[in-house]
């Protein structure tokens, strides 16, 4: 898996209609995972972490609005976004999805330049750097789009890998990152990589961020793993 790509799950029972989707999201250059019933589902979403979750209602065995529920009450997949499709266009329907937990809901049938869109929309506000948009925490500025970070006016030089650790943590300062995290979202769940990798290339960013004397932003949490801020 492509560690700097968003993963997307898309949970739809009917093949044609989650080709589409499927094809669209890749064509759009999303990593894609498919569940065909709500208990696929919620399996997936445990062994992948998907930054989003496309949500059909309609889900044999396990309803859609029933794995909304579920993944909202849980610590650990609360932040996911989901957006709902639907063919329940009624207001009290889109009240109860969103309700339920739902970050977005779609009435079917629906266009697929406009679910793209808020596809997007929604990973703007939880994973910012995987659609090339600018971040900045105190003195530091990561530019997604370029490949560029400056701080404090000077810019910095940064591998690769140290780049894709200081977009991960810059998406969410003050969040304790253990050090499995790390390696799913840095260097992907395919590739097999020691934990101590993460603490050597933690002192390489750690070195990097401090190249012109700044000070170290960067937190080791005893036992938890690492924090910005």
């Amino acid at each position: 898996m492509a560690a700097d790509q968003p993963t997307v799950l898309v949970v739809e029972d009917e093949p044609a209609q989650r080709e589409v989707l499927a094809y669209n999201l890749e064509a759009e250059g999303f990593l894609v995972s498919k569940a065909e019933n709500g208990e696929e589902a919620l399996l997936l979403v445990d062994e992948l972490s998907p930054d989003i979750i496309v949500l059909d209602w309609m889900l044999p065995n396990v309803s859609g609005i029933e794995v909304c529920r579920r993944l909202k009450m849980r610590t650990d997949t609360r932040s996911v976004p989901i957006i709902m499709l639907s063919a329940r266009g009624e207001e009290v329907d889109r009240v109860r999805g969103l309700e339920t937990g739902a970050d977005d809901y779609v009435v079917k049938p629906y266009s697929v330049v406009e679910l793209m869109a808020r596809v997007r929309t929604q990973l703007r506000r939880t994973r910012p750097a995987t659609i090339g948009l600018k971040l900045e925490f105190e003195d530091i500025v990561l530019d997604a789009e370029t490949h560029r970070v400056i701080r404090d006016g000077q810019p910095l030089k940064l591998g690769p890998t140290e780049f894709r650790l200081l977009s991960t943590f810059m998406e969410k300062p003050g969040r304790v990152w253990s050090r499995e995290q790390l390696l799913d979202r840095v260097w992907g769940r395919d590739i097999y990589v020691d934990t101590r990798t993460v603490d050597v290339h933690i002192g390489r960013l750690r070195k990097a961020l401090c190249q012109h004397d700044g000070q170290d932003p960067i937190r080791t949490v005893r036992g938890a793993g690492y924090a910005l801020g």
